[in-house]
């Protein structure tokens, strides 16, 4: 499954990154560098957290996160 990650600058200079197919998971980081690897951390652990508690989730046999 391949997920998007959208990052922007805010006005108060901070980057935010959201992980577009995964509601939610909207991350701040220093860097978009900082901002993109927390989007990837926190999307995996939701996609982890989702398998644990039973919830369906699509065939995960590929992960791919993308920069739009």
């Amino acid at each position: 499954m391949k997920f998007t990650i959208e990052c922007e600058q805010e006005e108060d200079g901070r980057w935010i990154a959201e992980v577009l197919e995964l509601p939610g998971v909207l991350v701040y980081g220093r860097t978009p560098e900082d901002a993109k690897a927390k989007a990837r951390s926190l999307g995996l652990r939701v996609l982890a957290d989702r398998i644990e508690q039973g919830e369906d989730t699509p065939a995960l046999t590929s992960i791919s996160f993308a920069f739009a």
